[in-house]
């Protein structure tokens, strides 16, 4: 069996939510030209923040997509995928979130 690739991958989630390039640029403010891009395969390597919004927009697994697009999960790719991921939580969530952040730190 052939493994699936990023642009296929991706192509297929926004027409399954129904979304046109441009729906997606307003949700994400990710350029459709740059959305285009990625999904006909011309941008190989995506930024990881950007596979995390797409992920987040389309409920798809995003690990799956850091290893389609070859990414390897790394401290310094956790550390933007989390505050990326802060934008998403209410006010009293984030300082829920950075309190036990701040906890762990601690041991």
């Amino acid at each position: 069996m052939t493994e699936r690739r990023l642009p296929d991958v991706l192509r297929e989630a926004r027409r399954r939510s129904g979304m046109s390039l441009r729906d997606v640029e307003r949700a994400t403010g990710i350029r459709n030209a740059h959305l285009s891009q990625i999904e006909t395969g011309k941008i190989v390597r995506p930024e990881v923040a950007l596979l995390w919004d797409l992920a987040s927009l389309y409920s798809l697994d995003f690990e799956v997509l850091m290893r389609l697009a070859g990414h390897e999960l790394a401290a310094g790719n956790n550390l933007t995928i989390a505050f990326r991921a802060m934008n998403d939580l209410s006010a009293a969530e984030q300082l829920e979130a950075l309190r036990y952040m701040a906890k762990l730190k601690r041991g």
